[in-house]
């Protein structure tokens, strides 16, 4: 069962905000009352310090609140409208991103949204065909990383692993095949939306031809890893309700097991 994190750092920002607003306006006045009266009372000086030290110490559950309470509003504004970190756990995206990389997500470039429920509330900028986008897809409550290959009105057809968008083929370039005597995949070079990156693709050819047109509001999505790829071809369209923001960084690796991280493999996703 995974966990609701932002729906966690919501509440607990909620909770703790809630206390340290009490504290301010109702329980430190009424603790300060409490000392003045007891040190009115009490004659022996040093006495008189101990028991309003007592009185005037916070609860331990007012402690801990004023001190998480900034910490956690400066998390959730940092990574529902800003960025947000997160890690690749499949294949589907090599070779443009490796299981183990750590990544960043801009969370205002398609617009800003409130947190746990995802309604836009300002727009900024549209998804567009090239982008690398985190979304949650229609079949599963999770987060998916996948590249934008359809926007809204575009006709899409898919044809021996070659990409057409509105009746233009997106250019392929052959750039090595791996391992070179036996491969189990091929590189190329894929132009999309006016920008080069990586693909993978089997050695087995697939003549037919898949279209689809998309709709407003809808995205099509595919994998850099093109025969390795739970997407769009299988689950349908991405909604734009759903999407996170624009993956545009990698900042740090992991190999999957006991490994240290390092360094690797960070860069800006293309």
């Amino acid at each position: 069962m995974s966990v609701n994190f932002p729906l966690f750092l919501v509440i607990a920002t909620a909770i703790t905000g809630l206390i340290w607003l009490v504290e301010i306006f109702y329980l430190r006045p009424r603790r300060q009352a409490a000392a003045d009266q007891a040190k009115s009372k009490i004659k022996d000086d040093a006495k008189s310090e101990e028991a309003i030290g007592k009185i005037l110490a916070e609860p331990i559950y007012v402690e801990y609140s004023v001190s998480f309470f900034p910490v956690l509003l400066i998390v959730l504004v940092l990574r529902s409208f800003i960025a947000e970190p997160f890690q690749i756990p499949t294949g589907s995206m090599i070779p443009t991103l490796k299981v183990g990389d750590f990544i960043v997500v801009n969370k205002y470039a398609y617009g800003i949204r409130l947190p746990v429920i995802g309604t836009k509330i300002f727009d900024v900028d549209e998804p567009k065909n090239g982008d690398v986008m985190v979304f949650i897809p229609p079949h599963e409550d999770q987060y998916f990383i996948k590249r934008v290959v359809g926007i809204p009105g575009d006709r899409v057809r898919y044809e021996d692993k070659v990409l057409f968008i509105n009746g233009v083929e997106q250019a392929q370039k052959f750039v090595a095949k791996i391992p070179p005597n036996r491969p189990r995949y091929v590189v190329y070079e894929e132009t999309l939306g006016g920008a080069n990156h990586l693909i993978h693709k089997n050695n087995f050819r697939d003549t037919r031809a898949y279209e689809w047109v998309i709709p407003e509001g809808q995205y099509f999505m595919m994998g850099d890893n093109r025969d390795q790829s739970s997407d769009s071809r299988y689950w349908g369209l991405a909604s734009e309700e759903n999407i996170v923001g624009k993956a545009f960084a990698v900042w740090l690796h992991k190999e999957p097991g006991l490994h240290f991280p390092d360094f690797s493999h960070n860069g800006w996703i293309e």
